[in-house]
């Protein structure tokens, strides 16, 4: 009977631990900025993003594998972001921008600046 009161505390005190952890680490992501875009199982996302003329779009690169951030049309292109690195470029003027990795091609997205 002791055992089962030693341990009972233990098993709810890690279910806090997990619950408190889990509370935290979405509240850090909530405090990204807006105009993000996570890298990660070697895709884009979102995939597609709108933001205002003059926003900074900021990737971050969570996989463990480097990724590019590429512009189809030339405007801008990334160095080899490894896990944990980030890009950001400020879009200025409104249109219709391809990303791809240029590692990955396969990898795609589109920003639309208004």
């Amino acid at each position: 009977m002791q055992t089962k009161n030693i341990c009972r505390p233990l098993v709810v005190l890690l279910g806090r631990s997990v619950l408190i952890a889990a509370l935290a680490g979405s509240s850090v992501a909530r405090a990204e900025t807006p105009n993000t875009v996570i890298i990660k199982n070697f895709m884009f996302s979102p995939m597609a993003l709108t933001v205002k003329a003059g926003s900074t779009v900021t990737w971050k690169n969570l996989d463990g594998e480097p990724h590019t951030v590429v512009n189809d049309a030339g405007m801008f292109r990334s160095a080899a972001l490894d896990q944990n690195d980030t890009y950001q470029f400020k879009f200025d003027k409104p249109g219709v921008y391809k990303v791809f990795c240029g590692i990955h091609p396969n990898m795609r997205e589109t920003i639309t600046v208004q």
